[in-house]
């Protein structure tokens, strides 16, 4: 994509970054918190790289101030956090722990007295241990013991918090955590990844009617990892062509027609009739289809398949004689593809299919590259392209009539990145894990530049 053109973004268009509990609190064993199913998870030999935990973590925790004060040098406008269940309610219900609440308390505080809206996510990935060994998200009481949760926190900060999000990423949690076992809980069944699939949606559907309940004033909204896919091959055989529409099916549709259309694809439901089917019940899609007060999309690349007789991919039950591939321009630490133009594509696309769309955050874009920290500098121009380039896909979607208010970077901080450890580095700030010192790369003077300006010069990229 050309940065050859100065682009400028909406009035009041809201800039920040964002993190999650788990990957930056660190403090897992303090004022009264319960473990995870992360905390499990990282005592798995083998499960997380070079053994890594979140333990400590960026010990956002204790540091959190001076991250608040990390933020106002670099102009952010807001900042995206989650809240850790296990903090909040260590036996999964009940009553809560107050030492928790105020943490929480004291950080959004902070914020406000910096300038900086708070965008609350309830929950990213964290299930408290106690929950999984009752059952999970395969289980319908984890939705409405998730309601119960939200209606805790909402409570104690809704008069602090004005954006809410219920879910982040469900996508994951359901089949990368219950189906392909890479995240947490780890387990590999896909008849539970399938029940986890409604029961994530009718948690989110609940908790959006508790928290209205108590003041219907506040913007409610739900993040989705959506992802274009795309037959690499250039002769597409009818087997890979179908893996597309079923990939597409599980990673996009199977979120978005229910909260938009109150329904399940149908293509979907069938597919998944081979793994028990989804256990609906009658008035879960009414609840799942309230409406949003926005829709938070998580966009990092485009996903590629290609012909690949005898392979599987196990975050996708039932696809067989299909493999990832890495086509696309380029290539982040991750293996990505850099493939901006599949943002805007995206979004309109988004829009079209779905013409009452509420208004979008991007909520998550980012890169790893780990470029070395030379006298106390770091040059990632790698990572100014990939935002740059993203930025001006996504001005060109609003320029197409898409209602975007708002953009977040991932992530204001380097963290524990789930099974890849402490191995891959998105920060616009870079941590030494080892002193907890921080040091903006140049990414994050140059995202402060942009905020300022509300857009990109000509001489970006």
């Amino acid at each position: 994509m050309s940065t050859a053109t100065e682009v400028s973004f909406p009035d009041g268009f809201l800039w920040g970054a964002a993190t999650s509990s788990y990957q930056v609190e660190g403090a897992v064993r303090e004022d009264g918190r319960s473990p995870s199913i992360w905390d499990t998870l990282c005592r798995v030999p083998g499960a997380i790289r070079d053994g890594d935990t979140g333990d400590t973590a960026d010990d956002h925790y204790h540091r959190h101030r001076d991250d608040v004060a990390l933020m106002s040098s670099v102009g952010l406008q807001a900042y995206r956090f989650s809240v850790a269940w296990p903090r909040i309610l260590p036996a999964g219900r009940g009553q809560a722990n107050q030492s928790g609440l105020d943490f929480y308390r004291r950080l959004t505080d902070e914020l406000l007295a910096a300038g900086i809206e708070p965008f609350l996510t309830l929950y990213h990935w964290d299930l408290p241990q106690v929950l999984q060994d009752a059952g999970g998200w395969p289980a319908r009481d984890t939705a409405r013991r998730f309601a119960d949760y939200a209606a805790v926190v909402f409570e104690a900060l809704h008069d602090r918090v004005r954006y809410w999000t219920t879910l982040n990423e469900p996508w994951c949690s359901s089949l990368l955590g219950y189906a392909d076992g890479i995240h947490a809980p780890g387990i590999r069944d896909p008849r539970q990844a399938t029940a986890a699939i409604h029961h994530l949606l009718l948690g989110h559907g609940l908790a959006v009617q508790a928290m209205r309940a108590i003041d219907a004033s506040r913007h409610v909204g739900l993040v989705l990892n959506l992802q274009p896919i795309r037959a690499a091959d250039a002769d597409p055989t009818p087997t890979l062509l179908d893996g597309v529409r079923r990939m597409d099916g599980l990673r996009n549709r199977a979120w978005t027609e229910p909260l938009f259309l109150g329904r399940y694809p149908q293509d979907v439901a069938d597919d998944l009739q081979a793994f028990g089917g989804l256990p609906v019940q009658a008035g879960d899609l009414g609840i799942i289809e309230a409406p949003l007060d926005f829709l938070g999309v998580n966009y990092y690349a485009d996903g590629f398949l290609v012909s690949a007789p005898g392979a599987t991919i196990p975050h996708t039950p039932g696809l067989q004689d299909v493999g990832g591939s890495q086509a696309g321009p380029g290539a982040t630490d991750m293996g990505w593809p850099v493939t901006p133009d599949g943002l805007r594509d995206l979004l309109v696309t988004l829009k079209a299919t779905y013409p009452d769309l509420p208004p979008v955050y991007i909520t998550e874009n980012g890169v790893a590259y780990d470029d070395p920290l030379i006298d106390g500098a770091i040059h990632d121009s790698r990572r100014i392209a990939y935002l740059d380039s993203h930025l001006r896909a996504l001005s060109a979607a609003i320029e197409s009539g898409v209602d975007v208010r708002g953009y977040f970077c991932w992530s204001l901080l380097d963290n524990f990145e789930w099974s890849h450890g402490y191995s891959m580095r998105f920060g616009i700030i870079h941590v030494d894990f080892e002193t907890q010192e921080r040091t903006p790369r140049d990414s994050a003077w140059w995202y402060r530049d942009v905020i300022v300006r509300n857009g990109l010069t000509a001489a970006e990229g």
